[in-house]
């Protein structure tokens, strides 16, 4: 498919406040961009609205472009050979996605899915570069940025190969309150479902359903459809010390 055809289906270009004004750039590496730099960046970017459940591009695509991420929250998943889904990363209000890609010059190694509605900015490649290029503070956060990814994902593999399931749960339990927040009931502010949480820490649906029902029963979580509450978070960072 090429470029513009997916853009024309993907996405509802509308007017957006400038790159100089926009505070969500204070978020990520466009923050150490000075304002007479953004310009060419505000004059080149689109901007694109994303619905819950779509995808923003697939593992194996060609990149043209880095997106910030203005509203909403995605995922990052990785198919593995059994054809099985594994969450890597979530991500948030103003992380920039697929700029590894982009300066590693390879194809994504991860598929992006809209957990709800977002709104991105598309910056095309050439912007990205140039400014990686010229800008010393803007090259060396970005590259912050991807280690502290790496790192994230180090952990995470460590986990999974030394933490049990039990734990595990815990572990993302308390993480996703740390990322995502509070809603105004004391809710963790994202909605997955247990197969995605099953996906976050590589085990089974039913599993997942099993230990949160066990949470529940022993007081640590409150559960209401979908969403997750957190009761005794001490409790849960001590299962996640396997204690």
């Amino acid at each position: 498919m090429s470029y513009f055809i997916y853009f024309y289906r993907n996405s509802i270009l509308a007017m957006s406040e400038n790159c100089e004004k926009c505070a969500i750039r204070e978020l990520n590496s466009f923050s150490k961009v000075p304002i007479e730099e953004l310009s060419k960046v505000n004059k080149n970017k689109k901007s694109i609205h994303i619905k819950k459940g779509e995808v923003l591009f697939e593992e194996g695509s060609t990149l043209k472009g880095v997106y910030c991420l203005k509203s909403g929250k995605c995922k990052l998943t990785k198919l593995a050979p059994n054809g099985r889904e594994q969450i890597v990363r979530f991500i948030k209000k103003g992380e920039l996605i697929g700029h590894r890609t982009i300066l590693s010059e390879t194809v994504a190694h991860l598929t992006i899915t809209a957990l709800e509605d977002m709104d991105v900015c598309f910056i095309p490649k050439s912007e990205v570069l140039e400014l990686f290029k010229k800008n010393y503070e803007f090259s060396l956060d970005l590259t912050k940025s991807i280690c502290d990814n790496l790192d994230e994902a180090n952990n995470s593999i460590a986990n999974i190969a030394q933490k049990n399931v039990k734990e595990r749960l815990a572990e993302i339990i308390l993480f996703f309150e740390r990322i995502f927040g509070k809603d105004s009931e004391g809710f963790i502010n994202v909605n997955l479902t247990r197969e995605e949480i099953a996906n976050a820490i590589g085990t089974a649906t039913e599993s997942t359903i099993r230990l949160l029902s066990e949470f529940k029963k022993e007081g640590y979580i409150q559960l209401s459809g979908k969403r997750i509450k957190i009761l005794d978070a001490q409790k849960l960072q001590h299962l996640t010390e396997g204690y």
